[in-house]
């Protein structure tokens, strides 16, 4: 197929080009067969460039003989084209509509892109599981790299070589897979250098109404624990949920074949319900109705923030049972492909270090979401604006990134990248010119030879010239564990990837507002909003109190300025502070209330996060 023959009006002179927070550009608008371009003649304008791949959806409206196209993109950018003549803007939005709806992922822009940089790292082999083994075989001996998978017949979703104990051959390990759905058998996420302790992910258990069993399963899974001690299984599902799912052919682990673990099922939501999250937060925050009750309800009716709340609770949990408890932890739910994922790699960046620097973040990325198998073209299809019914769409990965950024607010010295790096990661996520996300799986992406065809996003994130963009300047190195609150009022909408919110900053507070993010009604948390009043706000978290928080000002008041989130109390943090009451081993938030996000989480009901307690 040509790319011409969809485009119906290639070219269209006196363009108008409308975007918050930048003036009216007026241009040539092009239609390639990858990109939208605007081009303006005037001095100092930026051109505009969107992929196709980047639109959800387009809206047309006419009046007399001009049109306006409203385009709504997954990043959550809104622009509008105002174009003179009807025929002209029916043309292009046609063209727009069939160009941004290719089934086929060979046409891609990835497919076509050839880099403008001089490509210094190959990303698509910056991170072999093979290198994460190397690692682990300096700590222990007690794991073997297999190949059981190596064309794929073991399971499509798993990368061809996974990590598994050395007590375990390969047949085992097929008969392990015809156990789990989609043969997702038990494989090692991450060990814990500190106490010896591991934690797996897999799929469900295909147990059946019959309560059907596996010996190499047990065998498998009993091949992680220490002689006398416990494991935990952590199921992301509700025990109702887990039962209607064996009711149908799936399942759990019984306590009869596994004595030696301990089951807890911790509710996370997935696919449309996530989705329709998604898009409740969007009209919400679109609503231009200035109500600030009504702003609250709609928020609040999205559940965006509890699904937050549920998603690091359960992270929390599992890192806690490693850490505190001394345990191996086990993590599924039904396929183990989205709220797995995001409780492992949550658990990681808690404990280990290496994980909150950029390459250790990106390792994580390949190690526990690609090569792992989360179908990143089905979840990332569509975005928060698109008309077309929901199959697979879910925001799993916007959802992780948003949970990264709740603990790097809270702890702004402990992470080597900043938020542009995760918005930058949303962004490619959903349209990129880079292969990286495309396919749902290694096997799909061994078939495409997106290695051969593709540029990896790591080879561009990774330049130097483009790394430090993403640094974060307060970062100081933090071998502890970092234990993040979870507590309602310790978690803020995340502004940096809410580009689409400034229209209503722009309509609440026209006069004062000078960046792309979301005022939040409680608490501001963006070093690039400035108030009406003389509050000054720093890249910490500024509450409605006179308390500033700023490294480079000098406030007439006793004010301690650091880097770390300032409350009202006046307690200030900073990573080198000793309590007296030695609860606080690493970077933690103090509140007013004298709560301590130790790592036993305190809620605000008294409740603890641990696994001794549920």
């Amino acid at each position: 197929m040509e790319f011409a023959e969809l485009i119906k009006t290639p070219r269209v002179d006196k363009v108008l080009l409308h975007r918050p927070f930048h003036p009216t550009v007026g241009g040539t608008l092009c239609l390639t067969g990858h990109h939208l371009i605007l081009s303006s003649r005037q001095d100092n304008s930026e051109e505009l460039w969107l992929l196709h791949s980047n639109i959800d959806s387009i809206e047309k409206r006419f009046v007399g003989s001009s049109g306006t196209i409203t385009i709504k993109c997954k990043d959550l950018r809104i622009i509008q084209l105002e174009i003179t003549g009807m025929d002209e803007c029916l043309n292009i939005a046609s063209s727009i509509e069939a160009l941004s709806t290719l089934d086929s992922i060979t046409l891609m822009y990835p497919f076509f892109y050839r880099p403008m940089f001089e490509v210094t790292e190959d990303g698509w082999n910056s991170f072999p599981p093979e290198q994460a083994f190397e690692l682990l075989s300096a700590e222990t001996e007690d794991w073997r790299l297999s190949d059981v998978n190596r064309d794929f017949s073991v399971c499509q979703s798993y990368s061809p070589v996974l990590i598994v104990p050395k007590s375990i051959d390969d047949e085992s390990l097929r008969k392990v897979a015809a156990f789990r759905q989609g043969g997702r058998f038990p494989v090692l996420s991450y060990y814990h250098r500190k106490n010896g302790m591991v934690m797996m992910r897999s799929s469900q258990p295909l147990t059946g109404t019959n309560g059907r069993r596996c010996k190499e399963d047990e065998k498998l899974i009993n091949a992680t624990l220490r002689p006398g001690k416990r494991g935990y299984i952590i199921d992301t599902r509700s025990l109702n949920v887990a039962q209607q799912a064996r009711a149908k052919g799936g399942g759990f682990e019984q306590e009869a074949y596994y004595p030696q673990w301990r089951r807890i099922h911790k509710s996370i939501e997935r696919f449309n319900i996530l989705q329709e999250s998604l898009i409740k937060l969007v009209e919400a925050c679109n609503d231009q109705s200035h109500n600030m009750d009504r702003w609250l309800s709609k928020l609040e009716a999205s559940n965006w923030l509890t699904h937050i709340k549920e998603i690091l609770t359960t992270a929390c949990l599992a890192a806690q049972c490693i850490d505190r408890e001394g345990a191996s932890v086990l993590v599924h739910g039904s396929e183990g492909m989205d709220s797995t994922l995001q409780v492992t790699s949550l658990a990681q960046i808690i404990l280990e270090p290496k994980c909150r620097t950029i390459r250790g973040f990106e390792a994580l990325v390949e190690k526990e979401w690609l090569q792992a198998g989360h179908p990143f073209q089905h979840r990332c299809a569509q975005s928060a604006y698109s008309n077309s019914k929901q199959r697979w769409e879910a925001p799993t990965f916007l959802l992780f990134l948003d949970c990264v950024w709740q603990i790097l607010r809270q702890f702004p010295c402990s992470f080597e990248f900043n938020e542009r790096f995760l918005v930058t990661l949303f962004e490619h996520a959903y349209a990129s010119q880079f292969g990286t996300f495309l396919g749902n799986n290694e096997f799909e992406r061994s078939k495409l030879k997106l290695k051969q065809k593709t540029l990896s996003l790591w080879s561009w994130v990774n330049q130097p010239n483009e790394s430090h963009k993403f640094t974060n300047p307060l970062y100081e190195a933090n071998g502890l564990v970092i234990w993040p609150s979870v507590a309602p009022q310790s978690l803020l909408l995340w502004e940096g990837k809410s580009i689409l919110f400034v229209n209503q900053v722009m309509s609440l507070y026209p006069s004062s507002v000078s960046s792309l993010f979301i005022i939040y009604p409680s608490s501001v948390s963006s070093p690039s909003i400035i108030y009406p009043s003389p509050t000054v706000c720093s890249p910490s978290i500024i509450y409605p109190s006179s308390t500033v928080c700023s490294p480079s000002i000098i406030y007439p008041s006793p004010t301690v300025c650091s880097p770390s989130i300032i409350y009202p109390s006046s307690t200030v943090y900073s990573p080198s502070t000793i309590y007296p009451s030695s609860t606080v081993s690493s970077p933690s938030i103090i509140y007013p209330s004298s709560t301590v996000c130790s790592p036993s989480i305190i809620y605000p009901s008294s409740t603890v996060c641990s696994p001794s307690t549920i």
